[in-house]
């Protein structure tokens, strides 16, 4: 293979792992993503329609399911479009070659003189009167992908229509698509019996009077997972919350009062992983930050649910994983069953970028399954059970310094990150990493976890390299395990505070110095695709930034190109300081390439930012003993659609260069300019987030 082909036809080569046919001649293209609300299935579509030549309505895409789909991993890291999306063109190019092939013959001329546009094959641009999908027959699906596609040069593309509306929307707004939803005559309900962590044992419980409860069928016990099966949801989730209070757990974890600073204060073993030069070097003067964020919930609005099915010795279960693929072999592990007996199935859920409790509550679905063969079991988690028991992104302390040199150019960057675990996904370590196999009677611990390479993105050191240009770049990370809490994946792992603690810094540098903050930054940029983003959200916001603000309001500006290799975007936000802190108008410029589906970037960019800045002036876990103490949404407030502010995203649009992705571009750059517009304002750097009240106040008091 050339270094141009799509890197998941590696693993998947063949037409026939990408395209099914019926008998009908209906086409449907197979993708091993997942549609999480993000859009991405309209614009997979997109691409492999305007590769074809069709209109999108005249083709399907079929996701995620272990018995029919490539296996594409995890859905994750703005990947989607660049690698899933790019799969597919190749596809869908090399059974358009075959067609018109077979278009050819019938017309008795070269395939060189023929291309589709619409649905019709025309020759040398006059119509021929054929429908393309007419000649679906000819194809050989059991062709290799890149012995035949020819994909459009980027000129070719997009011809007959540029975006469509989301394909999706309509059914997840009226109908019922999710997991959730899911129904069948003889099913029953589970509700599971979460012990505090994953290390807690079950010490005691009344399992007879908990059988006896109301509607009640069956109560699954194996070491110290309970789960309860019952006829309805109601009665389930009652017997499970009745078992949970009357039951007893032990366990040896070491507790910590205050998370954030036992992850900051850590002086666990540092690894580094980036080193050009000396960075001690005292030319010039030393800046130096430092930036905490607490343990944060992924706080999607529905809980994670699945619906598990065991049959003779084989399990099916429909789940909103990003990784079904990953999901099989972790059940597979846990249970000592072969994953060929495994069936994952990607049925739509609440949104969630990272890694959720959907894998979790699969399992536990499948347990309960097991125990009443040949009837489906729904498990849908309470809102306790999410707080209690998902995976949450992890608390972190960035520290950064920067050299400033006589000339006021910088000379030296020094960062040390200190974080919790960012990679605790299925399979990892070659373990389950399912919270249930962690207490079955033949308990599966998770392993120790490692980090994503930097070569691969990073976790902890996700954007931990600064974008601007400077002489010599130290970057180093400590992973801290030694907490009771468990942490994983959440959108851009270690990028929304490392991004945060890097444009914090450049902002008090320029500040000090006299320097316009955007000035600042172009100083220190050679990329222009950078420089262009940067210079674009300048004149985007010039008109209203010259608006006189009032006491207490403030401008403030981020930046970053994700993980160094991805899609570019500056944010500049505008907020008002009057005890708590409103963002009251939010811009943003960005640059992923192509931009499939515009409309679909924009969105993506746009929840970004909300999320973003809950995440800024809101969200923080709170912990207690072993576990966290949330219940409901009282105990961890998020941004109101109250609090949205005005919102307007433009695109530098590269029709030439390859997609980046956009799912995870915003995280960082909007907490930066959420925390620069605050300092603007209050004149005082707020570096413990979230930026809430009693944060200010702490701030004013250093």
């Amino acid at each position: 293979m050339t270094a141009d082909v799509p890197p998941p036809l590696a693993d998947a080569p063949h037409m026939r792992d990408w395209i099914a046919i019926s008998s009908e001649g209906n086409v449907t293209f197979l993708s091993g993503r997942v549609e999480l609300g993000q859009g991405s299935s309209t614009a997979l579509l997109m691409m492999a329609a305007d590769e074809l030549g069709v209109s999108a309505d005249a083709i399907t895409l079929e996701t995620a399911r272990t018995d029919r789909t490539p296996n594409e991993g995890l859905t994750a890291g703005s990947m989607s479009i660049t690698f899933g999306g790019a799969a597919l063109r190749w596809a869908a190019s090399a059974l358009l070659v075959q067609m018109l092939d077979a278009a050819s013959e019938r017309l008795g001329c070269a395939p060189q003189e023929l291309r589709a546009e619409c649905g019709e094959i025309l020759r040398n641009d006059a119509s021929t009167g054929l429908n393309l999908l007419d000649f679906v027959s000819a194809a050989d699906l059991s062709c290799r992908v890149a012995d035949l596609a020819r994909p459009k040069d980027a000129g070719e593309r997009w011809k007959t229509f540029r975006d469509i509306p989301r394909m999706d929307l309509k059914e997840r707004m009226v109908g019922t698509p999710f997991v959730h939803d899911m129904t069948a005559p003889d099913m029953l309900h589970g509700a599971p019996v979460h012990p505090p962590s994953m290390q807690s044992a079950l010490v005691s419980l009344d399992l007879e009077s908990l059988k006896a409860r109301p509607d009640v069928v069956d109560v699954v016990h194996d070491g110290s997972f309970v789960g309860v099966v019952a006829d309805t949801p109601l009665a389930a989730a009652r017997a499970a919350e009745w078992a949970q209070k009357r039951g007893t757990w032990e366990t040896k974890l070491v507790e910590a009062s205050d998370p954030v600073e036992f992850i900051a204060s850590s002086m666990a073993d540092a690894e580094t992983i980036v080193d050009t030069g000396n960075v001690n070097r005292n030319i010039g003067q030393w800046y130096e930050t430092t930036v905490t964020r607490p343990y944060i919930f992924h706080g999607s609005i529905g809980p994670a649910a699945a619906v598990a099915l065991w049959e003779g010795d084989e399990a099916t279960v429909w789940t909103h994983s990003q990784g079904v693929f990953q999901l099989r072999k972790a059940i597979s592990m846990a249970l000592k069953l072969e994953e060929k007996r495994i069936r994952a199935i990607h049925c739509p859920g609440a949104g969630c970028y990272g890694h959720n409790g959907a894998d979790d509550v699969a399992f536990d679905a499948v347990l309960m399954a097991r125990a009443v063969p040949g009837r489906q079991v729904k498990v849908v988690w309470s809102r306790r059970d999410e707080f209690h028991a998902a995976p949450m992104g992890a608390a972190m302390a960035t520290n950064i310094r920067a050299l400033l040199g006589p000339d006021n150019n910088l000379t030296a960057f020094d960062v040390m990150v200190n974080s919790a675990p960012h990679t605790n996904r299925p399979g990892a370590g070659g373990t389950p990493n399912l919270r249930a196999a962690a207490y079955l009677a033949n308990p599966i611990q998770p392993a120790r976890s490692t980090d994503v390479p930097l070569a691969r993105g990073g976790g902890a050191s996700r954007n931990a390299v600064p974008t601007y240009k400077a002489g010599d770049v130290r970057v180093q990370r400590r992973l801290v395990h030694d907490l009771p809490y468990r942490s994983s994946s959440l959108r851009s792992l270690g990028a929304f505070n490392n991004v945060i603690a890097i444009e914090s810094l450049m902002d008090d540098i320029a500040l000090d110095i006299g320097v316009p903050p955007l000035d600042f930054r172009l100083q220190h940029i050679d990329d222009q695709r950078s420089r262009d983003v940067l210079e674009r959200i300048d004149a985007e916001t010039r008109r209203v930034r010259e608006v006189p603000l009032p006491e207490g309001a403030g401008w403030g500006l981020g930046f970053a190109r994700y993980k160094g290799t991805g899609g570019y975007c500056a944010v500049m936000v505008r907020v008002e300081v009057d005890g708590d802190v409103r963002v009251t108008d939010a811009f943003a410029v960005a640059d992923v390439g192509e931009a499939v589906s515009p409309d679909g970037v924009r969105n993506q960019i746009e929840g970004g930012m909300l999320q973003s800045i809950s995440w800024t002036l809101k969200e923080a876990v709170p912990v207690g003993g072993t576990s966290t103490t949330a219940g409901s949404w009282a105990d961890y407030p998020i941004l109101q659609f109250s609090e949205a502010p005005r919102l307007s995203i433009a695109l530098i649009e590269r029709a030439d260069a390859l997609p980046l992705g956009a799912g995870e571009i915003s995280q960082g750059p909007t907490g930066a300019a959420v925390c620069n517009a605050v300092r603007a304002a209050l004149g005082i750097r707020v570096r413990n987030l979230p930026i809430t009240r009693d944060a200010i106040i702490a701030a004013v008091n250093e």
